[in-house]
């Protein structure tokens, strides 16, 4: 087994190799990226992601809405702001995706964030686009899981997609970006 920092030095490696031979293909960057990404789950156990999830849980969700901040600021968005904790209208975070981001630079994110242990639905997913600005692409973020409902309306296709972050995925990048021990 290889730990998660030697994988990924490898993986840079490997990677940095590739683009200095080959600038221009961007579908290879794409898939290498993918292979890092799939490599570091295999490697986090599902023991490790759960015991996450279960620290992610014990979070007061005011100070859940600011660590899910903290998340997206690590993760490269910029003027990340939690917005006031009543009358928000199912906005929890504004953000804004990094310049360095050649394809998404400057997209305005929103986000709701929800310390959840039970599913969530389409209803929400409803609820959570309606509040959306015309200017926004959503992000929804929860401890618990989607139901397939709710899968399918974040994908719909005559309305705006919602990127969807569960508690596995989020537990993976917590342990990723170490922000939790």
């Amino acid at each position: 087994m290889v730990p998660i920092e030697q994988a990924k030095a490898i993986m840079a490696s490997l990677l940095a190799e590739s683009r200095k031979n080959n600038p221009l293909m961007t579908l290879d960057r794409e898939v290498a990226e993918s292979a890092d990404d799939k490599i570091s789950r295999e490697i986090l156990s599902a023991e490790n992601l759960e015991g996450t999830r279960a620290q992610l849980l014990q979070i007061p969700p005011l100070d859940f809405e600011h660590f899910i901040k903290s998340v997206m600021e690590r993760s490269g968005f910029v003027s990340v702001a939690v917005t006031r904790a009543s009358g928000d209208g199912g906005i929890d975070l504004d953000a804004y995706v990094e310049d360095a981001n050649d394809f998404f630079s400057g997209t305005h994110v929103q986000a709701q964030v929800k310390r959840w242990r039970h599913a969530v639905g389409s209803p929400d997913l409803n609820s959570f686009r309606g509040a959306l600005s015309t200017t926004a692409k959503g992000l929804f973020v929860t401890t618990s899981s989607f139901t397939r409902a709710a899968l399918t309306e974040a994908r719909h296709p005559n309305k705006p997609s919602i990127s969807l972050i569960d508690g596995l995925r989020l537990s993976a990048v917590v342990m990723r970006l170490n922000l939790m021990t």
